[in-house]
């Protein structure tokens, strides 16, 4: 069996007939254990439910939104944590936690702590605001109940300033949207296939530049409104206080929250049938796929996953011929890849990267105990 199917085995993933993979129990699961339902439409955004025949236990893990809202979780520039490391007890003498000595802040690092009694999930794409530039986490991963200080691969979004606001970062959005912000799928996709920082300012940029657009477009034709909004949005190179702008996230919503509230309702409708994610298509084109282990993880990220999509759908508004059911299945189906690169943490976690012809595809597969299913799976087109 390939070792790709392998690093994808514990969650029921719909492959097409020839492509059965086998699970850990042994049983072989074919195309027949996912199905890409009717989509949900607006505008030039088509998003296709998906629903599993198995799902998982997810409880035990703690999301960044939940972690940096209770203040169990802590992001800082390197340099600056105040995260403790914690050491055992050595001949019954208890030794005193002390504070790691960090280097400098870097662009394309981060240090988190995490003090919850949980393991920690934390999905490429996710944003964070603070510090001394607004940071994209390069990509999912697990970190482990009260974790010593760990380095986190990040790629700014936010290149004109390197000032510090504050001493800790917050989830993108988090005063604004208590779901905080994802970025849209050309972003996300820059940090994690290309992990070049020119490319995520390059698309970060020209998301920002298209929304202002459209929002400007959308407002009354009178000067000095669309003047307002130009004057306060150039004032900022931050992608997450562009996306907070009420103009901007008026824009957003009119595309986002028809679409949220109809899939809400179907994943209430579908939670017997296990709905697990969704396929993403703009213009005509799919763009993204997104596969939880539950229906309960994806419920945690829909708010801020579907905002992301309608950026996407905004900053490209050309509407091209609709996405069939049988399309989205088959791109969901089609994770034949050429070459796979795997990264893991023994016990805890394994991240695989897979690239096919025309696509990327992400696994991150849960370690620990009674676990060892993916907790998360995203396919892009490239």
């Amino acid at each position: 069996m390939p070792r790709v199917f392998q690093a994808l085995a514990g969650l029921a993933l719909l492959f097409v007939a020839t492509f059965g993979i086998a699970t850990r129990a042994g049983e072989v699961i074919t195309s027949a254990d996912y199905k890409v339902l009717v989509p949900i439409r607006h505008g030039n955004l088509a998003v296709f439910p998906v629903v599993a025949s198995a799902s998982h236990d997810t409880s035990q893990f703690l999301t960044l939104d939940e972690g940096l809202k209770s203040g169990e979780v802590e992001v800082t520039e390197s340099g600056m944590v105040r995260g403790l490391i914690r050491r055992p007890p050595k001949d019954g003498v208890v030794i005193q936690p002390r504070y790691p000595v960090g280097d400098v802040a870097q662009v394309n690092k981060l240090v988190l702590v995490n003090n919850s009694k949980r393991p920690l999930l934390l999905l490429a794409g996710e944003i964070v605001t603070g510090g001394k530039q607004d940071r994209v986490i390069a990509k999912d991963r697990i970190v482990p109940p009260e974790s010593d200080p760990i380095d986190l691969d990040v790629f700014c979004v936010e290149p004109g300033r390197w000032v510090g606001t504050s001493a800790k970062f917050v989830s993108g959005g988090i005063a604004h949207d208590s779901n905080g912000v994802m970025a849209a799928p050309s972003v996300r996709g820059s940090a994690m296939a290309d992990k070049d920082q020119n490319k995520v300012w390059a698309q970060a940029g020209h998301a920002r530049e298209q929304v202002t657009v459209e929002a400007q477009a959308s407002l009354p034709p009178v000067a000095a409104e669309r003047a307002e909004l130009s004057r306060e949005l150039s004032q900022t190179t931050s992608y997450a206080k562009v996306m907070q702008n009420d103009q901007i996230q008026a824009k957003v919503n009119s595309i986002a929250r028809p679409i949220e509230q109809e899939y809400e309702s179907t994943i209430k409708q579908l939670r017997d049938r296990k709905a697990v994610g969704v396929v993403v298509a703009v213009n005509g084109e799919i763009v993204w796929a997104d596969i939880f282990a539950s229906t309960s993880l994806l419920e945690k990220y829909w708010p801020k996953l579907v905002r992301s999509y309608a950026t996407e759908a905004v900053v490209t508004r050309a509407k091209g011929a609709q996405v069939t059911e049988s399309a989205a299945q088959v791109f969901l189906a089609d994770m034949h890849g050429r070459h796979e690169t795997v990264d893991s943490e023994p016990g805890l976690y394994r991240h695989t990267e897979i690239a096919g012809d025309g696509f990327k595809a992400f696994a991150l597969t849960s370690l620990l105990p009674k676990t060892g299913f993916a907790l998360h799976i995203s396919k892009m087109t490239e």
